[in-house]
């Protein structure tokens, strides 16, 4: 694997960790498996991309994608909260609502971004070297995105959507209606998922209608293999885990595309393989890494 190829996997890990930390929200924190993520992530890349091509500003276009994204999970939580309908299959319903919606929003499968402004273009300005400034971009949104996350869970909503997850029944008893909570919690993983592919838009130059695809795969993917390296023993060490782990992943990808032996290669349509072997090395190494210590 090569310098440059490393520093792309970074890259990579860093503005999709900003969705692994929205997948965390969802899946760890309100134990609500949500595939609407699968939607949200090309929804936030479209609205972004029509609305710098509509001459709106870059960085006004990322608040106009989490807003769109954020949306999109509270119609799968209402789905699932107010009409009872069940959580998979509420997200899978509104995922597919959204491959429409997309296309209507973009007016077609796709949209490029040629020649109009980014978010990368001030951090050039200032001096940073074009292939450095997409890093120096997503290292400062998945900071600021985690010191916010984590901020907002040490607060008295945030405590509230932490017990919800955690004991819903006692929050109920407690007078507090736990499906507004879910609404906002699966409304707020969204706006995350969104967010991230705002950036992965204006960082490739265009917005797909399939870009989201697996996108819940490499979610799940990072926050395991965050967990098993990282560990998660409070809020902040989780979503950092979960942040760190998409890294591992992108690079753990980088590298065996980039794997020789003898005559045999991977191949990126590979890629769903890599993965799967990648979260069944996480989730068996605790395993093994116990039977050890007792041996």
């Amino acid at each position: 694997m090569t310098f440059y190829a490393a520093v792309g996997a970074v890259e990579q890990g860093l503005v999709y960790g900003i969705m692994a930390i929205g997948v965390y929200l969802t899946f760890r924190i309100l134990d609500f498996p949500d595939l609407t993520v699968d939607g949200s992530l090309p929804l936030g890349a479209a609205i972004s991309a029509v609305a710098i091509t509509a001459g709106l500003n870059p960085y006004l276009s990322l608040l106009l994608a989490l807003l769109g994204g954020v949306l999109a999970g509270m119609v799968t939580a209402i789905l699932n909260t107010r009409f009872k309908i069940l959580h998979l299959l509420a997200s899978i319903l509104t995922m597919i609502a959204l491959y429409s919606v997309n296309i209507r929003i973009m007016a077609g499968p796709n949209i490029a971004l040629l020649g109009v402004a980014t978010v990368f273009d001030p951090v050039v300005r200032l001096g940073v070297p074009p292939h450095y400034a997409g890093l120096a971009v997503f290292a400062l949104f998945a900071g600021l995105v985690l010191a916010g996350i984590v901020w907002f869970l040490g607060t008295e909503l945030g405590q509230v959507v932490l017990a919800t997850g955690d004991n819903p029944q006692m929050v109920r008893s407690l007078g507090v209606d736990t499906r507004t909570i879910v609404v906002l919690g699966v409304g707020l993983s969204n706006g995350l998922v969104a967010l991230s592919g705002a950036l992965v838009a204006q960082n490739q130059g265009a917005a797909d209608v399939g870009m989201g695809i697996g996108t819940i795969i490499a979610g799940l993917a990072s926050v395991i293999i965050g967990e098993t390296l990282f560990g998660c023993r409070t809020m902040a060490r989780a979503f950092l885990a979960a942040l760190l782990g998409s890294i591992v992943y992108r690079l753990a990808i980088a590298f065996a595309l980039s794997l020789e032996i003898g005559a045999f290669r991977f191949n990126p349509s590979d890629l769903n393989l890599i993965t799967a072997l990648l979260v069944v090395a996480a989730l068996i190494a605790p395993n093994l890494k116990r039977r050890l210590m007792e041996r």
